[in-house]
């Protein structure tokens, strides 16, 4: 029988679904009832307060001791209850944390997080494994950005992919109906430099003159001539114009066009308000200075990864899924993986939960692939929609007097 106590903690920028995925994995450690082959047992259940950084400074919770009402309403609370952080590990933090894992007698080990969260994961399973301790570490996906590794998509993306579309549309409408004042706006989203977010907007479009008509990815260089070529014929055509362009846009260089030299702990640029400027302000200002024209820039930074109003019932379902599985893998004997989601079917939507080596997931990355963007690198393809439209769901149709 392979016994001890487990312990959680959350990692990075939050979601509007990671919550639901730490009740899952709370609610099977506290009752395992069918997980596992019967072999591991779990004792205490223990949260890690601001991730890895916290427990390092003795920060935790018994979730035993929480109210079940409130654990079960995790489930649909948005950010990180836990309180999280962006902490890159030192080789001085291993020992520290061996003896806190000792201190609990942790033998069950979960992170719900990125890239860097799996890296922070695998880090530490494997040094403990070099020093004779036996841990079981399982991380469970969550980034918005949707550009983790080995995974169809991740918890928090269809809810921030909802929030786009639906930014988008409604914000598209008042662009639409405000032509005579403004001729355009610009829309700009998280995630990095991945595409996924911005092409998410694309959901919004019915008609031709719907928002969005242009749509910038971080996978393709931002040529500017081509850019204002469009912009020019978008706006003969319809009188105004919908952009929506991703935080981590670049020119041809790999500059952003943001122009941020701000980085984090894991040597990731910042962009928006922590650059104290934008992508979406420099596009803005271009438009301005070659058309003369009035227009508006939206750039709503963390209500994307947190917005519960608009949060997905599929994405708080997934996730939570995905932490009932964490514990059941780990139950089986099962260490060093990521939950994974992989797609059997869009028409009818399908997945099937499998898992990922964490030394690949914090390595790899998940670009938009070339079949998922269009020839001019200014909106998304027919096969991209099909892979987003399950994620995000039905919109709300609005009427229009001609």
């Amino acid at each position: 029988m392979f016994e001890g106590n487990a312990i959680i903690g959350q990692s990075g920028g939050p979601t509007s679904v990671i919550n639901s995925s730490l009740c899952g994995v709370v609610q099977a450690c506290l009752n395992p009832a069918g997980l596992g082959d019967g072999s591991s047992r779990i004792g205490t259940v223990y949260g890690m307060k601001y991730g890895i950084e916290g427990f390092m400074k003795d920060l935790v919770l018994d979730f035993g001791k929480q109210d079940p009402a409130a654990i079960e309403g995790l489930k649909k609370t948005p950010s990180s209850a836990l309180g999280s952080c962006r902490y890159k590990l030192k080789e001085s933090d291993f020992e520290p944390i061996l003896e806190q894992l000792r201190k609990y007698n942790i033998r069950y080990y979960f992170l719900i997080g990125g890239n860097d969260t799996m890296d922070t994961i695998h880090r530490v399973e494997a040094w403990c494994k070099s020093k004779g301790y036996d841990l079981r570490g399982v991380g469970v996906p969550k980034t918005v950005d949707n550009d983790l590794f080995a995974t169809d998509h991740t918890p928090g993306f269809p809810s921030a992919a909802r929030y786009v579309a639906l930014s988008v549309k409604q914000g598209g409408l008042l662009a639409r109906d405000m032509k005579k004042v403004d001729q355009y706006v610009i829309f700009q989203t998280v995630g990095r430099s991945a595409g996924w977010l911005p092409a998410a907007a694309a959901c919004a479009k019915i008609n031709e003159e719907d928002a969005p008509h242009i749509i910038l990815l971080p996978e393709r260089p931002f040529v500017r001539e081509k850019f204002l070529r469009r912009v020019k014929e978008t706006h003969e055509k319809f009188g105004w114009v919908s952009i929506v362009c991703g935080e981590g846009v670049c020119d041809a260089e790999g500059r952003p066009i943001s122009a941020s030299a701000v980085k984090d702990n894991f040597s990731n640029v910042e962009f928006g308000a922590m650059a104290g400027t934008s992508a979406a302000m420099m596009l803005h200002r271009m438009i301005a200075d070659e058309f003369g024209w009035r227009g508006e820039f939206q750039v709503t930074e963390s209500l994307q990864m947190a917005a519960a109003d608009r949060a997905s019932d599929l994405d708080i379902e997934e996730a939570w899924k995905c932490g009932q599985r964490a514990v059941d893998l780990a139950l089986q004997g099962k260490s060093g993986v990521m939950v994974t989601m992989n797609r059997v079917s869009s028409n009818p939507y399908k997945i099937e939960l499998g898992t990922a080596p964490l030394a690949e997931v914090a390595l790899g990355e998940k670009p938009m692939p070339d079949e998922f963007i269009d020839d001019e690198n200014l909106f998304i393809t027919d096969a991209c929609l099909d892979y987003l439209r399950p994620l995000v769901g039905d919109l709300p149709s609005y009427v229009r007097l001609y």
